[in-house]
C-alpha cells in the first residue's frame, strides 16, 4: 500500500510541477523516475501527463510531442522505435463499460508498433494495436487494429491508403533548445 501511494505521489509530481518545467534538460533527467525506461535518444514534450507510468514501456527513439497523455490504468502501452507522437494525442487503455449498470470501467492494453506516425489530436482507445509502419492521421479516433504500413483518418479511424516506405529511418529529434 506503501508503494503505491509513493508511485502515485512521484506521478502526481511529476504531472503537475516537473512536466511543466521549460527545460527539457530537467524533465529528461525526473522522467526515469516515474518510468522506469525512458526512450532513448527520444524526447518526451512539456506538459505530457502519465497515467500509471509503470504500465508504460517506451522503445529507443520516441518522440512524444508536448500536450499528451498517456495512459496505463488499465492494461500495458508498448510503444515501439521509431514512433512520432503528435501534439495533444490522448492514448487510453481504460474506458468506461457503457453496458455496465454500475458504470464501471474495463481495459486492454494498447500496442504501437516500430514506425508509426501519429499525427495531432489522435484518440487511441484500449485494446488497439498500431502495426508497423502505421500513419494516423489529424484528429482521428482509433478503435480498431490497424494493419502494418495502413493510413488511416476520421472518426472512427478507416483505412484510406497504404504507405510506401521501407521503413529503414531513425527518428533523430534534437529540440531547438536543449
Amino acid at each position: 500500500m506503501a508503494a503505491s501511494k509513493i508511485n502515485n505521489l512521484i506521478t502526481g509530481l511529476y504531472n503537475t510541477v516537473f512536466g511543466r518545467l521549460p527545460s527539457r534538460r530537467i524533465r529528461h533527467w525526473i522522467t526515469p523516475l516515474i518510468l522506469g525506461n525512458p526512450s532513448k535518444n527520444g524526447f518526451i514534450g512539456i506538459r505530457t501527463s502519465f497515467m500509471s507510468p509503470w504500465n508504460i514501456r517506451l522503445s529507443d527513439r520516441v518522440i512524444i510531442n508536448p500536450d499528451c497523455h498517456l495512459d496505463g490504468r488499465g492494461g500495458e502501452l508498448l510503444i515501439g522505435e521509431n514512433v512520432d507522437i503528435g501534439p495533444w494525442t490522448h492514448i487510453w487503455t481504460l474506458q468506461h463499460n457503457p453496458n455496465d449498470p454500475e458504470h464501471g470501467t474495463k481495459g486492454d492494453p494498447v500496442e504501437i508498433e516500430d514506425h508509426v506516425w501519429i499525427a495531432s489530436r489522435v484518440t487511441i482507445l484500449p485494446g488497439v494495436t498500431i502495426g508497423r509502419g502505421a500513419v494516423v492521421a489529424c484528429g482521428s479516433v482509433v478503435t480498431k487494429d490497424v494493419p502494418e504500413k495502413a493510413i488511416v483518418a476520421g472518426i472512427p479511424a478507416r483505412q484510406i491508403g497504404k504507405r510506401d516506405n521501407a521503413l529503414s529511418y531513425k527518428l533523430n529529434y534534437y529540440p531547438r533548445f536543449r
